[in-house]
């Protein structure tokens, strides 16, 4: 998780380092930057009234090119970044959806029980003809959506009652606005009145209605008095303009943060006196000022900041979220850091698949697990002091300028949502490469691995899961005696508490302590073969060969792994001493030898070497066999010494203990006390 949590925080420093990139190509290309002022005289009239429409002001009582350029000018300054954001967005002719509704329930779900939004509904009575026509109906939906204004079309041959009950006899428009300044409020339904049916006028009508619900100051006295009071809202607003009413994109944010920013405009057109206005600091007209408790804050002096209602949409949203906002932005972190796992993942691409699915189906339950203590922990009525405090710490925080650099950054790359796709991929790509570099480098098989070869490794995990649910942890293969005897498998579901023991990893075999057995006075190998035969001298001296370091004890450790369960009672060949002819030969044989092997009961074994909590004993327990010198022995915590390749394959059998005392072999103990070693101390 943490390496996937680096990735995506890299991803991201990629992303503003590719911002700045851009920039400087268009500085070095044009001499311009983003927030780079236009001088409204040098655009043309087109332009000018794209600008106009993307903020929200009429002007088709306007023919002269002069009256609109003025008409800009007292709206806000023009950035270069809001004009290419504005011309793009007219370039793109995408057509908007509009909701078609099927009755009374589905436009009681949209409409009426929407509280931050406005809705625009054509209504179309029984046997008649629509108010708006298509063509013109197209582009009320166009020029509406670009403020958040979600539109529909009600046709009461669907549910010709409730049109009744409505008193919709004829076709109209209807307008759908929050009735109150509370979040979550009622709403209040709308009818359009006018005569003339075309776009602009029914523009003006939205915007008149949506510009009602902003509080709107004429006199410095009032001024003065809203200046200097103190209510339940933390952010305020202000647009100082030379306005008849305010933008159309003021007025849709005003709706959309109802309950959490209050907005307000000042009409400073018939003023007289503005020296209250310098008092505060408004030298400039129009402004746009937040008020907050910690002081004013300028909009538009920082990069990104434009006169729009994207722009200052996730301005809010940065000081003011809500919660759903906070939950939207760590579905989508968390969505993309577990995406990052398609390409940590090595081996088949069925693989990465498999994990894939598996990381987002369980990082999203995990998310959404946590969010539900959250959620009641915000509900607590004494957490109004820890609220405050975090809202301090976003105001504090989004209103420098790397937040700013960031809030532009998040405007580019979502108008431009193939860059940021491209970019991840890329991305991804390259923590493919590095990630199957490493791991080559490893000389680990699981990136040459095939889909084939990763299917079968699947489906014999699962079946070990499913028979041998211990082994299925191990890293070397088990055989299964449900595979020799398919009766085995019917027993098994006859006794269902075979499937519930508790699944306990291996790893904690490798950390045994282990040591080679040796006697003290054992004479050499020449002294000891003297006088037999050169067939014998040589068979002793395979007998007598030992480990030579305590690494190469390590590196046949795996190989002992690979041996048949069903050979438990023998030692390796090459492992043990005693696993060679000695252990081979019959009692009867092995009592008639003279030398060859040495017997432990007439040699002192050396037990200096012996760790310190084991006990001491010449016999294994569960071969039944003495202790050969140079035998590789492994103990356990509670202290009892075996064979170490019998004591792993009684381990690697599920048998979790002691044979001796049934001790855990995985939980620590504490040591014996150690008494005076014997020669022949074996455990009773």
């Amino acid at each position: 998780m943490w390496l996937k949590l680096f990735f995506l925080l890299l991803y991201f420093l990629v992303l503003f380092v590719l911002a700045r990139f851009f920039e400087a190509i268009v500085w070095y290309e044009t001499g311009i930057f983003a927030t780079q002022l236009v001088d409204p005289v040098a655009l043309s009239f087109k332009k000018l009234k794209t600008i106009l429409e993307c903020r929200g002001l009429g002007y088709s009582g306007l023919p002269e090119k002069k009256d609109v350029r003025e008409l800009v000018e007292k709206s806000g300054d023009l950035m270069e970044g809001e004009l290419y954001s504005a011309l793009k967005e007219e370039e793109a002719s995408e057509s908007v959806s509009s909701t078609n509704f099927s009755g009374e329930m589905h436009f009681y779900e949209l409409v009426e029980d929407t509280k931050d939004g406005i809705w625009l509904v054509q209504v179309i009575a029984n046997d008649r003809s629509p108010l708006v026509g298509k063509i013109h109906w197209e582009k009320m939906v166009k020029k509406v959506s670009r403020f958040g204004i979600r539109t529909g079309t009600f046709n009461c041959s669907s549910d010709p009652r409730y049109c009744r009950r409505r008193g919709w006899v004829r076709s109209t428009l209807i307008m759908s606005v929050p009735q109150t300044s509370t979040s979550k409020g009622k709403v209040m339904l709308k009818e359009y009145s006018g005569r003339k049916i075309e776009v602009e006028h029914i523009f003006k009508w939205i915007t008149a209605h949506a510009a009602s619900r902003i509080k709107t100051i004429y006199n410095a006295e009032h001024l003065k008095e809203e200046w200097n009071k103190s209510d339940q809202y933390w952010l305020k607003i202000y647009l100082f303009a030379n306005l008849d009413q305010p933008p159309a994109f003021f007025s849709a944010l005003s709706i959309k943060f109802t309950g959490r920013v209050e907005f307000i405009f000042v009409n400073v057109e018939n003023w007289d006196n503005k020296s209250y206005m310098t008092d505060i600091g408004i030298y400039n007209m129009p402004s746009y000022i937040l008020r907050t408790p910690e002081g004013i804050y300028r909009y538009g002096n920082h990069t990104g900041e434009f006169i729009s209602l994207q722009a200052m949409d996730s301005f809010l949203r940065s000081l003011q979220p809500e919660v759903n906002d906070l939950f939207v932005l760590s579905l989508v972190l968390v969505n993309l850091m577990a995406w990052m796992d398609l390409f940590i993942t090595q081996g088949a691409t069925i693989k990465r698949f498999v994990v894939l699915i598996s990381t987002l189906g369980t990082y999203n339950s995990l998310l959404i697990i946590s969010w539900l203590p959250v959620l009641g922990f915000l509900q607590l009525p004494y957490l109004d002091s820890f609220y405050e405090y975090s809202l301090k710490l976003l105001r504090y925080s989004n209103t420098t300028t790397l937040a700013s650099w960031v809030r532009a950054d998040w405007m580019f790359y979502s108008s431009h949502p193939a860059l940021f796709l491209g970019t991840y991929l890329g991305h991804g790509l390259l923590i493919d490469y590095f990630e199957k570099k490493r791991r080559r480098n490893n000389n680990n098989d699981e990136v040459n691995a095939n889909n084939l070869e990763w299917l079968s490794s699947l489906w014999d995990w699962y079946t070990s899961y499913l028979f041998h649910p211990i082994a299925s942890f191990q890293n070397f293969p088990v055989e299964s005696d449900w595979d020799e005897d398919p009766d085995l498998f019917l027993e098994r579901l006859a006794f269902p508490d075979l499937w519930l023991h508790p699944l306990i990893p291996t790893d904690y075999i490798k950390n045994l302590p282990m040591w080679q057995f040796k006697c003290l006075g054992i004479q050499s190998e020449e002294e000891m073969s003297e006088g037999s035969q050169d067939t014998e001298n040589d068979s002793e001296n395979e007998n007598t060969d030992t480990f030579s370091s305590e690494k190469e004890v390590f590196e046949d450790k795996q190989s002992i792994f690979h041996n048949s369960p069903g050979r438990a009672s023998h030692c390796d060949a090459e492992a043990c001493s005693c696993a060679n002819k000695y252990c081979q030969t019959s009692p009867y044989e092995r009592k008639g030898r003279s030398y060859g092997s040495y017997n432990t009961s007439d040699m002192e074994p050396d037990w200096l070497i012996w760790p310190a909590d084991m006990l001491h004993c010449t016999e294994c327990v569960i071969c039944l066999e003495n202790f050969e010198n140079g035998c590789l022995l492994m103990g356990l915590p509670c202290g009892h010494v075996f064979h170490q390749n019998c004591i792993v394959m009684w381990l690697a059998g599920g048998r979790h203990c002691c044979p001796v005392c049934r001790w855990p072999s995985y939980k620590k103990k504490q040591p014996y006390a150690q008494h005076q070693p014997l020669s022949n101390d074996v455990p009773s």
